[in-house]
């Protein structure tokens, strides 16, 4: 067996984090995320899961995105890590709910300065007319702050993923992989092996 099979997959998925952050040469939180738009056809794109605890996989966005826009229509959405320097993937499948907005606050203020600015000066998903018109918002928002203090705006806040299903995937030889399926049943998990 390739990896000990436990009751709580969150432990486990703690660990895979915590080795992917030694072996990843960058960005090891992160994971393709799959929602379905307002108009029922499926989208996916990467984003960074800043958190992963009992609660679930918290990332965060722009609300008038095209994914934000998704996840308020539609709750449900998925993850998948895929790690190639551990030949390991993790996929998780849940409802989705928006953080506190004191929550949101509080990562707001971690971020990089820079980075509270694009969050500002961007209208995340919709049509750009040319670069410079996003430079020219960027530095519009540097000037209305003066160097002040930068509140998080009202369109940007995060997501947390509550899963019901999470499965582990580890490479196999000759494409016999290991897979490992646990579904939530009220407060426990079960789980199954999967053909690969």
């Amino acid at each position: 067996m390739s990896f000990e099979y436990i009751d709580n997959p969150i432990e486990l998925v703690d660990a895979w984090l915590k080795e992917a952050k030694l072996s990843e040469i960058s960005d090891y939180n992160a994971a393709a995320l799959s929602t379905i738009s307002i108009s029922g056809k499926p989208q996916v794109r990467m984003v960074l899961i800043k958190a992963f605890d009992e609660n679930g996989a918290t990332f965060y966005t722009n609300l008038e995105s095209q994914k934000g826009k998704a996840l308020l229509y539609n709750k449900f959405a998925s993850i998948c890590f895929h790690w190639k320097s551990l030949g390991k993937q993790i996929r998780i499948e849940g409802e989705v709910e928006q953080v506190s907005n004191s929550l949101a606050d509080k990562y707001f203020e971690t971020r990089p300065r820079n980075s509270q600015v694009g969050a500002w000066a961007s209208l995340q998903s919709k049509k750009l007319e040319s670069r410079e018109v996003l430079i020219d918002k960027v530095n519009q928002i540097e000037r209305k702050f003066n160097g002040g203090k930068i509140n998080r705006p009202s369109f940007w806040s995060g997501f947390l993923l509550i899963p019901n299903k999470i499965e582990f995937w580890v490479d196999g030889e000759s494409r016999l992989h290991e897979r490992v399926e646990y579904i939530k049943k009220g407060k426990s998990w079960k789980w199954s092996l999967l053909y690969p």
